[in-house]
């Protein structure tokens, strides 16, 4: 099987694309950046936002599946630039979808958690969408897209916040938590210890990916399956791991109860992810989520 994957220079493009190349006996896999190409890798440089060259090079490469990994992913910087967010968020999965079903390829597109409110959780992935930034928004109107391409075969995969191997912790909301316990220089930190999250690594995702390509050519995949771990946290509970793992102390972080302040970009408090329906998909190894604190404890103490 041939397998594109976009963003695959980010933290979860990485590790999809990575975890396909080690599969090199019954896959192959060719990623797309618009940054960090060449290398090891050898990622081919691709502006999505150029439809025609996108359209030129999957019918030259004749993908079964493209995993759509390329997004705008903090709420904050999507509020800053909507248009830029808009095209990058919504038409280019758009563009993908339209293409899969002239090509006939099976479309990924990674979606958020971000979708819903998080006033009523678990959701399943079957429930209203109701964002309540435009981060969200953009993946909503991604996914409504996506799967309104009609004779397109396409499915959304919804994830919460992301963690895992990363070039610099900057790229993930959850590792960048490790430079903040590490910070030892009296400087404070106000940490949100409201909203509840349920961080989950790239490299089960990634393996999850592989693990479904097993599955027989026939086999129906559902529009919307969702993935997480299931281990809650918020973001002080988190950097209390990593300062248990670090041995470090974390006075310096003050965990604030309160909900986002008026004029801050809004956050969900709790869009845990109903994962019943992903678990009966019938995918070898089922979820096949690590533990935490455990993934932390070893990553840190090598790294």
């Amino acid at each position: 099987m041939k397998v594109i994957v976009t963003g695959a220079s980010g933290v979860l493009g990485t590790a999809v694309f990575d975890a396909f190349a080690r599969e090199a006996a019954d896959h192959t896999v060719v990623g797309l950046a618009n940054s960090r190409t060449g290398g090891e890798r050898n990622h081919r440089k691709l502006n999505l936002l150029d439809f025609d060259a996108v359209s030129t090079f999957i019918r030259e490469t004749k993908p079964d599946w493209v995993i759509h990994c390329a997004a705008e992913r903090k709420p904050d910087a999507a509020e800053k630039d909507p248009e830029g967010t808009k095209k990058l968020n919504v038409d280019v999965p758009a563009h993908l979808a339209t293409l899969a079903k002239e090509l006939g390829y099976t479309l990924f597109f990674i979606s958020t958690d971000y979708v819903f409110d998080g006033t009523s959780p678990p959701y399943v992935p079957s429930a209203e969408p109701n964002p309540v930034n435009f981060y969200g928004f953009t993946k909503r109107d991604a996914e409504l897209a996506v799967l309104g391409v009609e004779g397109a075969q396409a499915a959304v995969l919804r994830v919460p916040v992301l963690y895992g191997p990363a070039p610099s912790n900057a790229e993930s909301a959850i590792n960048i938590l490790v430079d903040v316990v590490r910070d030892q220089s009296g400087k404070k930190y106000t940490m949100d210890h409201y909203q509840t999250r349920f961080p989950t690594n790239v490299l089960d995702i990634a393996s999850f990916f592989v693990r479904l390509a097993k599955r027989p050519r026939s086999a129906r995949l559902p529009p919307v399956i969702h993935y997480s771990a299931e281990e809650p946290f918020t973001k002080y509970e988190i950097c209390l791991v990593f300062a248990r793992i670090l041995d470090l102390p974390h006075e310096h972080i003050i965990p604030d109860v309160g909900p986002p302040p008026p004029g801050s970009v809004p956050r969900p408090r709790n869009t845990q992810l109903y994962l019943r329906e992903t678990e009966d998909l019938g995918v070898e190894g089922g979820l096949g989520t690590g533990g935490f604190e455990e993934w932390w404890t070893g990553y840190l103490r090598d790294n």
